[in-house]
């Protein structure tokens, strides 16, 4: 390597520069010139001219000592950096920064056709269009940045060019050039297009396919190909043939392209067999049977069974019989020629999109079909697909929310009134009890559909999942029956984590009663939780955990599982595996909605037969945990007390503003009425009436509770507050009422929360 190497250096810089030769001359010619003078001169002078002389002469030859040693050491690092350079790949090599070659590789040798001593520019003439711009402004980056590098766009590629400045004035230069060639070797026909559809290489295979060597790309194909994998005719120089072509590779401008022929079986015309070719591809029979497949649609599609497996077996997906678009396309009738078709495969969902082209072969008709997997693309389509259903059914679910729940308030309102006059020995008592426990029910489902939509009021605060779950494992008891046993597994050092404490317990629940469902013979639910440190993020299901600390609850079950093609829908709005009236395809969409309001993550893992494992992820809060209440305080509160006050009203929905008039009204508070903000306002301009409470609506005709209650309270700034809404998206942020003095009362409520609420504000 290194004879190689000191071949292709300049012989012409081994030799020292004529500069320093010159200024060694110089200094001997003074000395001998001053000589004579000295004879005529006192000899103290003669003394003080020959120290002067022979420092001169010491100064003279340490000038050319050290231009010999610099020149040594740039000769020496040529030397050095065109062995290393002899062992590239790529063209590489150094030149002055005049643009002398002073050493090159032998690929630089080879296609840059350059040697020691040219100058750079003119062996890059037949690369480039203007050479000596393009390596000047190169080496002036190079000489301010220590390196530069860019892509240079030639006829039919793109070149990268990258110099870097190596010392002494000189320069390395690299070009990243394709080797020529490179598909020769290869048994598949490979042809290479450059700018404006221009053929740059064909190798072996390709030009026995075709007979010739074509210079544009439609001299073969009458379509330009695009960059997947399509169907065309190629002419050869005796006739057209059908052929896949199918972008390989693709530098700037210059791509290679597959041209595969189809055939039934057995080696193509360049020499390849069917089984080999890189992409999936079969061949179909119009009945449907799978004739031959390769290696790739076999690895891609499962098992296959050539002429036992037919294509309406392994796919699916077609809003009519896939045997009906095989013969249609087999015919020559106008049909899709490419469909997205879903596998039968059990141990995972994947979507192909197959591409037929029909093909006559010794006299029979033959379908090739071309797959590409197309799982990605489905789930992403799914993914918008549900993103548009939740949006859907989140504005669904505001717009019914509002005027639902007023109209729920109003039904159990004043049905609450009728429960006070009616003792449980009246006849009419039982209907009464009917009335409000339904309307208990709509209001549940109309918190579902607002849980799922992540629109809901949440109400977070520090909990202990220990505390929690212990608080309702009598009640998750109750619900998994006999049959079922419940068992609790909690970390030791399980940290806090922000929620509300209802909806988390809603979580839980729905968990637990999917399980128990599940296990219809009996079995055992588990309960897990442990505190999980990620360092790395976790992307599963279209989802990413980023790093950090957290809190997981896991609900598993030893139940009948879920099958596969199923696991991924089971959060979707009214999905439900159950039969009619047993349940709403709400429950698990609802868990779904409150985990990622609250900021946390749920996902799901089964084995048919062998159960389930929910497994739902809550970022662990750093804020102090509040002391809860005590239940000594909470049990002396009576569930019905007395009161006094004035409380300004302010509801636009005439019959829950009744409802709740008489309500207060009954006990002991007095009510002013106002339909509206504005109204409300006007009876707050005379300074001398007193309130001690608004209760108002948030979503109003005109101006909006919050609004109109800031701007009362510039005026009246102790009187408390209570908000009362069934939806209140855009009038809240997510922290709820930012008012001094207020609280939140979620429509539809009944008498009993109405008159508490506003008891607890007052006292």
């Amino acid at each position: 390597m290194s004879d190689t190497a000191e071949i292709a250096i300049d012989p012409s810089y081994k030799k020292a520069p004529s500069g320093l030769r010159f200024a060694a001359l110089v200094a001997l010619g003074m000395i001998l010139s001053l000589t004579p003078v000295a004879k005529i001169l006192p000899q103290a002078w003669n003394t003080g001219l020959l120290v002067a002389g022979i420092s001169l002469l010491a100064t003279a030859f340490l000038v050319v000592l050290r231009g010999q040693i610099s020149d040594f050491s740039s000769r020496q690092s040529v030397r050095s950096m065109a062995v290393f350079t002899e062992q590239d790949l790529f063209p590489s090599l150094i030149a002055t920064a005049q643009g002398d070659v002073l050493a090159c590789n032998g690929q630089a040798r080879t296609q840059l056709h350059t040697r020691p001593g040219l100058r750079l520019e003119q062996c890059l003439k037949t690369l480039f269009a203007n050479p000596p711009a393009i390596l000047l402004r190169l080496q002036s980056l190079a000489e301010i940045y220590g390196k530069a590098r860019e892509d240079i766009v030639t006829v039919g590629s793109t070149v990268p060019v990258t110099v870097f400045s190596v010392g002494n004035g000189l320069f390395c230069w690299w070009f990243h050039m394709d080797t020529p060639g490179q598909w020769d070797d290869v048994a598949f026909p490979v042809v290479t297009e450059g700018r404006n559809g221009a053929i740059l290489r064909v190798n072996a295979a390709a030009e026995n396919l075709l007979g010739f060597r074509p210079d544009n790309l439609k001299e073969v194909f009458q379509t330009e190909p695009g960059g997947e994998s399509a169907f065309l005719q190629a002419q050869t120089a005796t006739e057209q043939v059908s052929a896949v072509v199918s972008e390989i590779s693709r530098s700037g401008t210059m791509r290679d392209l597959l041209v595969l022929p189809l055939a039934v079986s057995g080696p193509s015309a360049s020499g390849a067999s069917f089984a080999d070719l890189p992409v999936p591809i079969m061949c179909v029979s119009p009945e449907g049977s799978i004739v031959e497949a390769n290696r790739l649609a076999a690895k891609l599609i499962g098992d296959i069974q050539p002429g036992e497996t037919n294509l309406d077996q392994i796919m699916e997906g077609l809003g009519y019989p896939i045997l009906d678009w095989l013969q249609r396309t087999a015919a020559g009738e106008p049909a899709m020629r490419s469909e997205f078709l879903r596998l039968t495969r059990q141990d995972k969902e994947v979507f192909v999109q197959v591409t037929l082209n029909r093909v006559i072969n010794h006299g029979q008709t033959t379908l090739i079909a071309v797959l590409n997997d197309a799982t990605e693309l489905k789930t992403l389509e799914a993914q918008f697909v549900q993103g548009q259903k939740m949006q859907a059914v989140g504005q669904l679910a505001g717009g019914v929310a509002h005027d639902f729940n007023n109209l729920l308030t109003a039904i159990s309102g004043h049905c609450d009134l009728l429960l006070l006059r009616h003792d449980q020995n009246d006849p009419n008592y039982g209907d009464l009890v009917q009335i409000n426990q339904n309307a208990n029910r709509a209001a549940a489902l109309v918190s579902q559909l607002l849980a799922f939509s992540r629109k809901q009021t949440l109400r977070p605060e520090v909990l202990d999942l220990r505390d929690t779950i212990s608080d309702l494992i009598h009640l998750l008891n109750r619900l998994v029956g006999e049959k079922v046993r419940l068992i609790l597994s909690h970390d030791p050092v399980l940290k806090p984590v922000r929620a509300d404490k209802r909806q988390l317990e809603q979580v839980f629940m729905n968990l637990v009663v999917n399980a128990r469902d599940a296990m219809p013979d009996g079995g055992e639910v588990r309960i897990e939780t442990e505190v999980v440190i990620l360092a790395q993020p976790i992307s599963r299901d279209r989802a990413t955990v980023q790093p950090g600390e957290y809190v997981t609850v896991k609900v598993i079950d030893s139940g009948v599982g879920i099958p596969a093609d199923k696991l991924q829908k089971v959060f979707e709005p009214f999905y439900t595996t159950k039969r009619t009236g047993e349940g709403t395809g709400l429950g698990l969409s609802t868990v779904y909605g409150i985990v990622k309001q609250t900021g946390g993550f749920i996902f799901v893992d089964s084995l048919q037969g062998h159960g389930t494992e929910f497994t739902v992820y809550l970022p662990v809060s750093t804020a102090p945990q509040e002391p809860a209440p005590t239940e000594v305080a909470a049990a002396e509160i009576p569930s019905a007390r007395q009161g006094e006050g004035v409380v300004l009203l302010v509801e636009d929905e005439a019959p829950v503003r009744a409802f709740a008039t008489r309500a207060l009204r009954l006990k002991g508070y007095t009510v002013l009425e106002a339909e509206s903000a504005e109204e409300a306002l006007r009876l707050l301009e005379d300074g001398e009436l007193n309130v001690d409470a608004f209760v108002t609506d948030v979503v109003m005709p005109g101006m909006d509770g919050p609004t109109w209650v800031r701007k009362a309270m510039e005026t009246r700034p102790d009187v408390r507050v209570i908000f009362m809404s069934g939806y209140t998206e855009g009038a809240f942020g997510d922290s709820g009422p930012q008012v001094v003095n207020s609280t939140f009362l979620p429509k539809p409520f009944s008498l009993n929360q109405l008159t508490e609420a506003v008891f607890q504000q007052l006292n």
